[in-house]
């Protein structure tokens, strides 16, 4: 007797069974499901890639057609790093013309520094002989002192765009006997100098330089001593910068304000200081080198200095280098000829 197998769950199960060898011979064939996802790198992107595989291979060719198919995964290209912002030039950086500066603030003006040792070729004690004999002391000044100055600027007002701006500065420098010690150790002078001007950036070509800034204001200048070794006075100034690169030259014009109320103490000063000066910077590999320059081409007097500042070596401090030479190191001096020399050290250099 023959038993026929009838249609029912056992006969279903063998089918399927069958249908799933046929399947992963087909799979086989063809690779297998998720192999390729082997290779990818990044975890995520690895799971991924199993999920579309393997699902894929789960809901048949039919089911495959009908899904979306995930687009190709490309290598992520690297993020290109935005240009830097190119670094304000000399001038601009010295008188806050980026608009994003802030509107009123103060900083460092003319080089603070500290000599320890200062050399002059010729001490001038002359005006000073009057003090000695009235008070029969010696004044026999030592050649080597101490000379330090300090300065600063703030900027009260500007525009929006600030390319207009007001300004206040403060610059003292005095030189000290620090070494004499049978004199106790004098401040043999002291120069003040207060100054209020406008600046303005004209932003114009000149060949291969840029007009960059403008100055115009008032300066007084004193020793804030009494006669017979008081000394001061009062200018009006314009003052002109132009730069290339690492390369700046600012030159200032002065008119003298004439004492009318009192008497003069140094009425040929334009003689010896001249009606000007000149000063060429230069920056190299964060080494600073200048050099000034003024005088009165009437009388052929005038004077000269060179300064070094070198990279910062401890902190915000660099060695500084000075040699100045002619008239005017400071006002007692106004109409001393002598050759300076001084090492020491400073927290920023000239603009």
């Amino acid at each position: 007797m023959i038993t026929r197998l009838q249609p029912g769950p056992l006969r279903e199960w063998g089918l399927g069974l069958v249908a799933g060898v046929f399947a992963f011979a087909g799979s086989a064939v063809a690779g297998t499901p998720g192999e390729s996802c082997l290779v990818i790198a990044d975890p995520t992107e690895r799971l991924a890639c199993f999920d579309r595989e393997i699902g894929a291979a789960a809901r048949g060719p039919a089911d495959r057609a009908q899904s979306p198919q995930p687009s190709p995964v490309s290598p992520v290209a690297p993020v290109a790093a935005s240009p830097a912002a190119s670094a304000p030039s000399l001038l601009d950086a010295a008188w806050g013309f980026a608009p994003d500066s802030r509107k009123a603030y103060v900083r460092l003006y003319q080089p603070n520094y500290l000599l320890f040792a200062r050399y002059t070729d010729d001490v001038n004690t002359s005006p000073y002989e009057p003090l000695f004999d009235a008070f029969a002391e010696d004044g026999d000044f030592e050649d080597v002192e101490a000379k330090f100055q300090l300065s600063f600027k703030g900027r009260l007002l500007t525009t929006e765009d600030r390319r207009w701006g007001l300004w206040f500065a403060y610059t003292q420098q005095s030189q000290w006997q620090l070494y004499s010690e049978d004199i106790s150790r004098p401040f043999r002078e002291t120069n003040y100098m207060p100054e209020l001007f406008g600046s303005f950036r004209p932003g114009i070509e000149l060949g291969s330089f840029r007009w960059n800034v403008l100055n115009f204001g008032y300066t007084h200048q004193s020793n804030g001593r009494a006669d017979p070794i008081s000394r001061s006075w009062d200018r009006l100034f314009v003052e002109a910068g132009i730069e290339r690169d690492d390369f700046a030259i600012v030159a200032r014009a002065w008119t003298r304000i004439e004492p009318s109320n009192y008497e003069d103490d140094n009425p040929d000063i334009t003689d010896y200081l001249g009606h000007g000066q000149v000063t060429a910077l230069y920056r190299w590999r964060d080494n600073t080198f200048t050099l000034m320059g003024r005088g009165n081409l009437d009388t052929g007097k005038g004077a000269a200095q060179f300064s070094w500042t070198s990279r910062p070596l401890l902190g915000p401090l660099r060695a500084h280098f000075q040699l100045f030479s002619g008239y005017g190191e400071s006002l007692i001096d106004y109409d001393w000829n002598q050759t300076t020399v001084g090492l020491g050290v400073t927290l920023n250099e000239s603009l």
